[in-house]
């Protein structure tokens, strides 16, 4: 797994759909709001997250908040964006589309 340039990193978060790309404390994240209808929504989402996370041993931050949950996706590692991160990010947008 390698990092990826920040050309990459714009061009692929034009083809992810409700994601931006953050920098916090230097490093570059992607995150996303999920809303839900109640705290019970938002709780059973960030357990769907927290499963594809594991099964892929990839691990994002979820913050869960009654009608929200926001998912931050990068690779600690790396100290930046992966590959693994924007497929993760996908399948985290796939979970809640449905």
């Amino acid at each position: 797994m390698e990092k990826l340039n920040d050309d990459l990193v714009e061009k692929k978060i034009r083809e992810l759909n409700g994601w931006d790309v953050v920098v916090v404390d230097g490093e570059k994240r992607l995150v996303r709001e999920f809303i839900f209808e109640d705290f019970t929504g938002a709780v059973a989402f960030s357990v769907k997250v927290g499963i594809i996370a594991e099964k892929a041993d990839h691990h994002p931050v979820v913050l869960t908040e009654w009608g929200k949950v926001t998912v931050s996706w990068w690779s600690h590692s790396l100290g930046g964006l992966s590959e693994k991160d924007f497929e993760m990010a996908e399948r985290t947008s796939m979970l809640y589309e449905g």
